[in-house]
This record gives structure tokens, sequence and C-alpha cells, in this order.
């Protein structure tokens, strides 16, 4: 796992609240697994064509990147609107026009979502 798991709970509790309220940030709107609670967790989301890539700072065993693989699907609230996602599926290889995460983070996993059709 790239970023340490505590690092992760600390980003939950402490600066994803603040990176909600500010508004500023893409945020991934998901349901949890088991509970079926609603969460929110903001994350940069880079556009490719037909939908979204996301990279996975802590890995595709984030409750986060579980819960949307388990539901098949998610909204990204971005730039004043709301799209939904489908088809999650981990990706090992970046689209050209993401940009690239440090060396040093070794990130070789990602997250990529279609736009759904409506």
């Amino acid at each position: 796992m790239p970023m340490p798991k505590w690092w992760g709970q600390v980003n939950k509790r402490v600066f994803n609240p603040r990176a909600i309220a500010g508004g500023k940030w893409p945020v991934l709107i998901h349901v949890g697994r088991v509970s079926g609670a609603t969460y929110r967790t903001p994350m940069d989301a880079f556009p490719v064509d037909g939908g979204y890539v996301f990279i996975l700072v802590y890995g595709s065993r984030s409750d986060w990147v579980r819960n949307v693989l388990a539901a098949r699907s998610a909204r990204l609230r971005i730039e004043g609107r709301e799209l939904l996602l489908t088809a999650p599926r981990l990706i090992d290889t970046l689209p050209p026009e993401v940009p690239r995460p440090p060396k040093l983070m070794r990130i070789t996993e990602f997250l990529r979502m279609d736009l759904a059709t409506e």
C-alpha cells in the first residue's frame, strides 16, 4: 500500500470534512457496502474519454474503493454538477492524459469509471 493506513484515518476524520465543506475539491458520493450509509470522499478526479480516473493513493483495499466496486456505481460532484459514474474497474496503467503520481509513492493501482448514459 503506497500510503500508510493510519494516514488515511487522519485524512478521513480531519482533512476530508474540511475539503468537503470548502467545496473546491471533487467529491465522490458512494454507498457503504455493509452499512448502506451514504459517504462523501473528496479526491482528485481526472477526466478521460467517456469517464474519470482516480489515483488510488491508499490502494484498492480502501473502504471507498471497495464500496464503489460493490455498488458498481457512484456519483461525482464536480464543478457545481453531479454526474453518475458506472462500471468501476481497477486498472494498472494510467491513460496518457492523466498526470502521473510521483514514483516515490509507488502507486500502481487506479480506478476507472464511465459516465452513465442518461
